[in-house]
């Protein structure tokens, strides 16, 4: 960044600070020594007052006059001589020397006589006197002189040296080039310094907002201040918290929508997929039972045991219907949280034993031997009535894939380290084939659709049972085995 604030903040300001100095310089070697004249004139004037003033009253060698005139003349290193109007008449010097004094006694007669006023520069001219720069041929140095006449016709003369001017403006330039040297090397370190305080803060904000700009909302000014910068900085931190809060708020409501968005069209999916298969499983009970009702309304067999036979296959088929209908119902409200789990602590065992004991006569049917050894009771926590229902499910569904032996072994297992206890079915027979593992969860799907068609299975209830589960949030699944296959299912025993 070649041209920064805090560059050019120094710049100006060190700028500024130089070109002061130098107009300063510049008018002080210019003026000065004109303004030292002007001061000197001022003096002269003042001593000629004091002088004139006292010639009127008389009194140009009393003590007191004497004493005001040597003051003055000491304070302004002036000198000077007044020769009276008569001769033999005393006057009045104020002189260093005696030698200085017949200088000026010469000099004040070259102006009477009109021989000085070409050697030097008139500066000031009045009826009673006049003001030169002269310049001593001798020692070639320069003078202020004011020459004329007093009150009482006296002649006078007042000299002042002009080197102890030009010596006080060259030292006075020389002073002030150091001074000015000295200013221009601290205010280029304080203005440097301020400049510094002034430019960070606003690059700290630059970097701010580029960091807010890509969603960084950690980023805080720190630096703090009561100044413009300072409110700017806590209202870029505002601004964070805000943006960082309507962002949060607008991903959280992009996430609702995206999840409304999913479950619509999840529910449109299970909707038609729910259609479709609903409409497969009752297609063929319906004709069967429309077929054998046809047939008893046209009298095909007239015989008591035919009709007999005719009205079982409709009670059977419009039973299936039913039961397949309440099973859906209650998938239904399962999968779409309408249905209420009521936890309770119970004994799994019992339940088990009221589960085998109510199938007592389906077991016989299947000709099927069933093994339960537990005898103590396991209390676990769940909704007892939806934990019968799973538990009749794998049982019924053992009982109807059971083949060779024919046997169903029932066992309750605690598992230790997650506090659940595990509840197995397992039944003798084919294994599931290992690419319908996962598919026998879904909905209507039947691995073998011949033999569930024959037990009036319509592939619900281990959706039934996963949806059950789900809501329990505990652990199912199924696992094969070279003789058989085990459906399992754990609940909370803490």
């Amino acid at each position: 960044m070649r041209k920064t604030i805090k560059r050019q903040i120094a710049t100006i300001f060190i700028g500024l600070v130089i070109a002061i100095l130098f107009i300063s310089l510049l008018i002080n070697g210019q003026y000065l020594g004109k303004y030292y004249i002007a001061n000197k004139q001022a003096k002269l004037i003042d001593v000629y007052k004091e002088l004139n003033t006292a010639a009127e009253n008389g009194s140009l060698t009393a003590e007191d006059t004497i004493e005001r005139l040597n003051e003055k003349v000491e304070v302004g290193n002036l000198s000077f001589v007044v020769m009276p109007k008569e001769a033999g008449a005393s006057g009045l010097t104020a002189t260093p020397n005696v030698q200085k004094e017949k200088e000026l006694m010469t000099q004040l007669a070259g102006y009477l006589l009109g021989i000085n006023q070409q050697n030097g520069e008139l500066l000031e001219k009045s009826d009673n006197y006049e003001i030169h720069s002269s310049k001593d041929a001798k020692n070639g140095e320069e003078y202020l002189e004011m020459w004329g006449v007093l009150a009482d016709g006296s002649h006078f003369i007042l000299r002042s040296p002009l080197e102890s001017i030009r010596q006080s403006v060259s030292l006075s330039n020389r002073f002030l080039t150091y001074i000015m040297l000295v200013i221009v090397l601290l205010s280029s370190v304080f203005v440097w310094f301020f400049s510094k305080r002034i430019a960070d803060p606003i690059m700290e904000l630059a970097e701010l907002s580029q960091r807010m700009a890509n969603l960084d909302f950690d980023a805080k000014y720190v630096s703090g201040g009561k100044n413009e910068i300072g409110i700017l900085g806590e209202s870029f931190n505002t601004m964070s918290e805000k943006l960082e809060h309507t962002i949060s708020e607008l991903k959280n409501a992009n996430y609702e929508l995206q999840k409304d968005i999913e479950k619509k069209e999840k529910i449109d999916n299970m909707r038609t997929e729910f259609i479709g298969n609903v409409s497969h499983e009752l297609k063929t009970p319906i004709a069967l039972i429309q077929g054998y009702a046809e047939g008893l309304k046209e009298g095909v067999n007239d015989d008591p045991e035919s009709r007999e036979f005719y009205c079982d296959v409709i009670m059977d088929e419009a039973n299936k219907m039913n039961q397949m209908v309440k099973n859906l119902l209650t998938l239904n409200q399962m999968e779409f949280g309408n249905e209420e789990i009521d936890f309770a602590r119970f004994d799994i065992a019992e339940l088990v034993r009221g589960v085998i004991e109510s199938a007592d006569i389906l077991i016989r049917q299947k000709e099927v031997s069933v093994r339960f050894g537990q005898t103590e009771p396991v209390y676990v926590w769940a909704d007892e009535f939806k934990a019968e229902q799973v538990v009749r499910n794998y049982f019924t569904n053992a009982l109807n894939h059971a083949d060779g032996p024919k046997v169903v072994d029932i066992r309750i297992e605690p598992v230790e380290e997650k506090g659940t206890v595990r509840v197995s079915v397992f039944n003798t027979g084919a294994p599931i084939p290992e690419e319908d593992i996962d598919r026998i969860w879904d909905k209507f799907y039947k691995v073998d659709k011949a033999r569930t068609r024959e037990y009036g299975g319509n592939g619900i209830g281990l959706s039934i049972v996963k949806a059950i589960m789900d809501a329990f949030q505990c652990d199912y699944g199924v696992k094969n085995y070279d003789n058989g296959v085990m459906f399992w299912f754990e609940l909370q025993a803490r």
